[in-house]
C-alpha cells in the first residue's frame, strides 16, 4: 500500500493500534519500526503521516499528524458496468478506485448470469475492503460510492438520465461507430457490457437515453482492461 488509512477515530486519538492486514504491510513490506514515518490519511478526510510509537509484534501503536496536503482530484467519470464474474469485481473495484472513479453502478444484462448476484464478493465488508485497496493503492481517501442495480429496463428508463446528468453518455460496445473521445472536458458517464456485449434490445434502450456506441477498435478486451483502457483514453492528464 502507498498510503496508510486511517478511520476517523484512529486519526482523532492521540495513539492508535494498528493491527491486521496493514500491520502485516507495515512489517513485512515498509519496513516500520519505532521511530519510523509513514505516509498516511484519513478516510473521507486529508493526508498526513503516522509516526510509530511501538510495536508488540502483532500490532503496531502509533501517532497520526495531519499535513496540508489534499487528495487527488476525482475522476469526472461515472461508470456503469453489467455486473461480471465474480472473480472480476475486486480487481476491477481496485484499479477503477486507484484511478478516481468515485461512481460505480453493477446492472443486470442479457448476458450476465444469474448466478453472479448471489455471489460473496458483493457483501459489503468485500466491497469496502477492495475500495480501500484501491485508495491505498492510489494515495486516495475519498470512498467511492457503489450501487447495484439487478433490473435492467426500470434503471435505464426511470434512473440512468438523472443519474448522468449533462454530462457525456457514452456506451462501450463493439459494434460502436465511432471512437471512443480522447482527453474529454466535461463529465461522463461511460456504460460497460458484459462478456459477449449488450443484447441489441439494450443497446436501442440505452440509445433512446441518449447513449451514443463508442469502440476503441477490433479488439475485444476483458471488462476489467475495457474500463480502464477507456477512462485512461478519456482523461489521460487526470
Amino acid at each position: 500500500m502507498n498510503l496508510l488509512l486511517l478511520e476517523p477515530a484512529e486519526s482523532a486519538a492521540a495513539s492508535t493500534l494498528i493491527g491486521g492486514r496493514r500491520a502485516t504491510h507495515m512489517r513485512a513490506v515498509q519496513r516500520a519500526t519505532p521511530g519510523a514515518t509513514l505516509r498516511a490519511g484519513v478516510i473521507g478526510g486529508g493526508l498526513g503521516e503516522v509516526t510509530v510509537l511501538a510495536d508488540d509484534g502483532a500490532a503496531f501503536t502509533v501517532a497520526y499528524r495531519a499535513g496540508a496536503e489534499r487528495p487527488p482530484a476525482p475522476l469526472p467519470l461515472q461508470l456503469v458496468v453489467a455486473l461480471p464474474r465474480p472473480k472480476m469485481v475486486n480487481r476491477l473495484l481496485q484499479a477503477i478506485t486507484a484511478m478516481g472513479v468515485k461512481q460505480i453502478t453493477f446492472i443486470n444484462s442479457w448476458r450476465v448470469e444469474k448466478s453472479y448476484w448471489q455471489s460473496p464478493q458483493l457483501g459489503a465488508d468485500n466491497i469496502r475492503l477492495q475500495l480501500l485497496l484501491g485508495l491505498e493503492q492510489g494515495v486516495d481517501t475519498q470512498l467511492p460510492t457503489v450501487t447495484f442495480e439487478p433490473l435492467f429496463k426500470p434503471f435505464v428508463e426511470d434512473r440512468l438520465a438523472a443519474q448522468c446528468g449533462d454530462g457525456l453518455r457514452l456506451l462501450a460496445h463493439p459494434g460502436g461507430s465511432e471512437p471512443c473521445p480522447v482527453a474529454a472536458t466535461a463529465p461522463a458517464t461511460l456504460v460497460v457490457g458484459p462478456e459477449g456485449g449488450f443484447i441489441d434490445y439494450e443497446v436501442a434502450l440505452l440509445a433512446e437515453q441518449g447513449f451514443s456506441a463508442v469502440t476503441m477498435g477490433p479488439r475485444i478486451l476483458r471488462v476489467e482492461t475495457a474500463v480502464v483502457a477507456l477512462a485512461s483514453r478519456l482523461y489521460p492528464a487526470s
